[in-house]
């Protein structure tokens, strides 16, 4: 390995330490995949505790848009072990993943919470392991608020934002998102519906329960199907050319 590789790995390795992200490339498919995770608490505008491990969406955000810039990677795999956090920041999260072009896959290991339950879905597939857990529940609001009809009609606001993100996502309707939202059977001093590996696929949440070798494989068939899409574009490109000049 020449010096200039040595660099890039240790990079990577910083990376990885750092932010959560780099790059998985050492497989047989010779893929470049970004890797991307979801951990701990989602931070927003304001900064969690010194003791709490966090995603700050200010780190995520311009590695989306360099990921979606570059031709250097072919897709992305998102982990995610998330309680869930900042709405907004989160949201934000969940946007940019489902607007990257290349292939995208996500897998849920311990938990994907609240609104982690969006950043989840939003990417083109989507695992489980058996024993992870989606939490899905109203919004909550921290700190001092208005108690008028308009704030309820803003919590309304921001849920129907969630539900209908996760409704174009996934294979659940709005309707069925705001139901167990407010379900009141099983978080005993709560609203909420927690759903368990399985529970999360047959309620069409989730696409697949399995784990981290599942979900490369598939990573690595919807690269391929990109790949040969974008073969076929640049062919019938040059076709197109040669049968105008």
């Amino acid at each position: 390995m020449d010096k200039e590789e040595q660099e890039k790995r240790e990079k990577e390795r910083e990376e990885i330490k750092d932010f959560g992200e780099g790059m998985l490339d050492e497989n047989e498919e010779h893929h470049k995949i970004f890797l991307l995770s979801i951990i701990g608490e989602i931070e927003g505008h304001e900064t969690a505790g010194n003791n709490s491990k966090t995603t700050k969406y200010e780190h995520v955000l311009p590695q989306l848009a360099k990921l979606e810039d570059s031709n250097e990677y072919d897709g992305m795999l998102v982990i995610i072990n998330t309680m869930g956090g900042d709405v907004e920041a989160g949201l934000a999260i969940a946007e940019m993943i489902s607007s990257v072009s290349k292939p995208t896959v996500s897998l849920v290991l311990g938990g994907s919470h609240s609104i982690g339950g969006p950043i989840a879905v939003s990417a083109d597939y989507s695992f489980i392991v058996p024993s992870g857990t989606m939490v899905i529940h109203p919004v909550r609001m921290n700190g001092m608020f208005i108690g008028a009809p308009q704030t309820y009609d803003y919590f309304k606001l921001i849920q129907d934002r969630i539900s209908g993100f996760i409704e174009r996502h996934s294979k659940v309707t709005q309707a069925q998102v705001e139901e167990m939202m407010m379900n009141t059977g099983i978080l005993t001093k709560d609203l909420g519906t927690i759903l368990v590996g399985q529970e999360a696929v047959e309620i069409g949440l989730i696409d697949e329960l399995g784990g981290i070798s599942q979900a490369m494989d598939k990573l690595h068939q919807l690269i391929d199907i990109n790949m040969d899409e974008e073969q076929r574009k640049k062919e019938n490109k040059a076709h197109t050319q040669t049968t105008e000049n």
